[in-house]
């Protein structure tokens, strides 16, 4: 991460999730005394951190607050950077980073949380940049989804449609970070969740979504044997598999591409438009 940085002599940096106060003194180290800032949303690790800092003599400024206001009247930045993912990136982050400057941040989709954003800022309120693979970090608090199908999706009194897919669910919620990386970006507010041994007869696995807002939901079963045929039910304004089967076929048709082809432009009004290879080929994103 902090090679993608790229910080230079005379930077300055502002981190977001100080955590123990490892990585502020990383970048202090090379960059000297008062050129960084970090912030904690949590008073007791901004305490410690704060304390390690101060006795290590690095001269960081330690913020306790909430890291998605970035902090305060003190930028811009030449550089930004998040050690929390984000599902979208706060305002605050590209306001407070000058022209030209690079906002870093771990993505995660409802689908996924995986990838590195590397955004440069524009000087009109938006930022454009691409993917990079191999990062996984918490989510952002203001941004969690604090989702259960038990207690705040499925319903009693709720009677799905059933139907049968060829596609197999471990396709898209499996062993390939790609396909999930991408279906994320097309499925921006679908999450997912796998239910082993669900108490079904018949029944080995089951793949639950859901939208954030719990709207509707959909469930795909395994019986452990069958590798070509599976039972689909859904419930709902949204048919979720038929948006997953076409979020998979649309990555198929593309060439399978993995996060580094994909890219991302926040506009000045802070709309997120994802994109493979360039910023004219835009993501269809199916909401």
């Amino acid at each position: 991460m902090l090679d993608l940085l790229d910080v230079r002599p005379g930077h300055r940096v502002l981190e977001i999730g100080t955590g123990t106060g490892w990585n502020a003194a990383l970048l202090a180290h090379r960059l000297g005394p008062g050129r960084v800032t970090t912030v904690e949303v949590d008073p007791a690790l901004a305490a410690r951190a704060a304390a390690r800092l101060e006795d290590a003599g690095l001269g960081v400024r330690t913020v306790r607050g909430d890291g998605a206001r970035g902090a305060g009247a003190e930028g811009p930045y030449d550089r930004t950077v998040a050690t929390c993912s984000v599902r979208s990136v706060p305002p605050a982050w590209i306001a407070g980073t000058r022209p030209g400057g690079i906002v870093l941040v771990p993505w995660e989709s409802p689908w996924l949380c995986y990838g590195l954003l590397r955004l440069t800022v524009d000087g009109y309120g938006g930022a454009s940049g691409s993917f990079s693979p191999y990062s996984a970090f918490m989510l952002m608090r203001g941004q969690r989804t604090d989702l259960r199908i038990y207690r705040d999706v499925v319903r009693d009194h709720h009677v799905p449609q059933e139907s049968a897919t060829r596609l197999a669910p471990g396709a898209v919620a499996g062993g390939d970070w790609a396909a999930q990386f991408a279906i994320g970006l097309q499925l921006p507010g679908v999450w997912r969740t796998w239910h082993e041994n669900p108490d079904v007869k018949g029944v080995a696995s089951r793949l639950w979504l859901a939208t954030t807002d719990a709207a509707s939901w959909a469930a795909v079963d395994l019986d452990g044997q069958t590798t070509d045929r599976f039972t689909v039910w859904e419930h709902g304004p949204r048919r979720l598999w038929a948006s997953v089967e076409a979020a998979h076929g649309w990555w198929r048709e593309s060439g399978c591409p993995g996060p580094e082809r994909f890219g991302l432009t926040i506009a000045p009004d802070g709309r997120h438009t994802p994109w493979l290879d360039t910023p004219d080929n835009p993501v269809p994103v199916r909401g």
